[in-house]
């Protein structure tokens, strides 16, 4: 039974609860007792609050028995990824340098959005230092691991929380993506998720890598991810980049088919080079598309590779974080991102300006491209996962994550919206994500799609063997 529970989707649990068959006090038991026999050989939690989610599950269980439940998730066990601020814990961003003890009064706004709708806070994950690269490991919390093969990354920035919703450590999964922290470890992983458009869900305080950085939902299904979408996207005034707040129900859209749609499908973005079999995945996943009514063109968007853009930006920002550090507090830092930080150190006001200048020039290029193509859909990822130990499968080891994930970052340079969803996996068993990317303010057909690609093919969604 506490497999069942733990394999159950938030709306899963929230119809269980509703009919009497299960309680939230069983669910969240049967949840941290999955953390807890699978969290050594995975290491995605680097904090689990027995305490205080079994006292937030009595809390929902009463409710529940009243007939009052609290909001959207009342009694749903939610993760927090550790960058993220959650009252009563420490947020240590993976790192060494930040001070356990303080006082930790505050919630981020899509925490405390979660928390408003009655959720139940399980623990913080695992993220490398300041979320700075795409795979998870940092000075403070290791390595986190990929359960399809373990001595495979898991991906990053949001490795722990991709990980914990893959073994049914929760169905909910808050993460960050500033360059595609999201995505990569759920096209590593074989799970969805969903950068929203920038803005869309409010975040305080502001990322280091400003505007580059989005928030969104990390689930095994979509449906739970437009459910969690809709809570974490309620207004909070503390962020003053916020979108205009809507009160918009993105579950309520997913149904009625995507006939009529059309979609661009770019295969490599015209300059991207992309392993054979995840190639052949991506191929054969966009024919679904075609059956499922969408108008597929192939072509590309028409952008030279925005990687210098991008560059500029994220080194600025990690040079923003290294500044205030003493030399002391420096050497404990992650080697990676010492260099990152140097390098954006050297980055002039001239050069700085001219990338920002150069990506309003990229987000109008692909609003023009939007004008006739409703998605354009991509390889989240040119490879699957590859081994644990180094930053980058190629190139030097050090300041190259961005070199091998070149499909995700421009989606943060421009702020659309942009989801992963499972389309396979290799030979080797591990799995291949599909991006879907709308045009900028339309979360809504990307979950639309992505809902009618998952339900044409439920054989994607799969969970491993676990090494308990």
């Amino acid at each position: 039974m506490s497999d069942e529970i733990c394999r159950m989707s938030a709306l899963d649990l929230l119809a269980a609860y509703e009919a009497g068959d299960l309680s939230p006090v069983e669910a969240v038991a049967a949840v941290l007792e999955r953390i807890h026999d699978l969290n050594d050989a995975y290491n995605a939690f680097c904090l689990i609050d027995d305490e205080g989610a079994m006292a937030a599950a009595r809390a929902s269980e009463k409710r529940w028995l009243e007939g009052a439940p609290e909001g959207r998730l009342d009694g749903v066990p939610v993760s927090v990824k550790d960058l993220v601020l959650a009252t009563g814990w420490p947020t240590l961003r993976g790192s060494k340098t930040i001070a356990r003890d303080q006082p930790w009064d505050e919630d981020a706004p899509a925490v405390a959005r979660l928390r408003a709708h009655g959720a139940v806070l399980l623990g913080k994950t695992t993220t490398p230092e300041f979320g700075w690269k795409g795979v998870t490991d940092s000075p403070l919390t290791g390595v986190t691991k990929n359960p399809w093969n373990t001595a495979h990354t898991s991906g990053g920035s949001s490795g722990g929380g991709a990980v914990a919703a893959l073994c049914g450590m929760g169905p909910l999964h808050i993460g960050t993506d500033g360059g595609g922290s999201v995505r990569i470890p759920c096209s590593f992983s074989g799970i969805f998720g969903i950068k929203a458009n920038f803005g869309r869900v409010p975040v305080y305080p502001a990322s280091p890598f400003a505007s580059l950085s989005h928030l969104g939902p990390m689930t095994r299904s979509v449906a739970d991810a437009a459910l969690m979408l809709s809570v974490m996207a309620e207004p909070d005034s503390r962020d003053a980049n916020a979108l205009p707040f809507e009160a918009r129900d993105f579950g309520a859209v997913l149904e009625g088919g995507i006939g009529g749609l059309r979609a661009a499908f770019s295969p490599d973005l015209g300059y991207v080079n992309v392993d054979r079999q995840v190639a052949q995945l991506v191929s054969e996943a966009v024919k679904s598309f075609a059956s499922l009514g969408v108008e597929v063109e192939q072509r590309d968007p028409g952008f030279d590779n925005p990687q210098g853009i991008f560059r500029a930006h994220w080194y600025a920002g990690a040079a923003h974080i290294l500044r205030a550090m003493s030399d002391e507090k420096r050497q404990l830092v992650d080697p990676g991102l010492r260099t990152v930080a140097e390098l954006g150190e050297a980055i002039t006001m001239e050069e700085y300006l001219n990338a920002a200048l150069a990506r309003g020039r990229l987000t109008a290029g692909m609003r023009e491209f939007h004008q006739s193509h409703d998605l354009l859909l991509t390889p989240t990822m040119p490879l699957p996962a590859f081994a644990l130990g180094s930053n980058s499968p190629i190139g030097p080891d050090g300041a190259t994550w961005d070199d091998w994930s070149p499909f995700t970052y421009p989606f943060n340079l421009t702020g659309q919206p942009a989801a992963t969803v499972p389309c396979g996996f290799t030979s080797g068993g591990l799995p291949v994500g599909l991006q879907i990317v709308g045009r900028n303010y339309d979360e809504v057909n990307v979950l639309r799609a992505a809902y009618a690609f998952e339900a044409a093919n439920p054989g994607h969604r799969k969970m491993p063997e676990f090494a308990a």
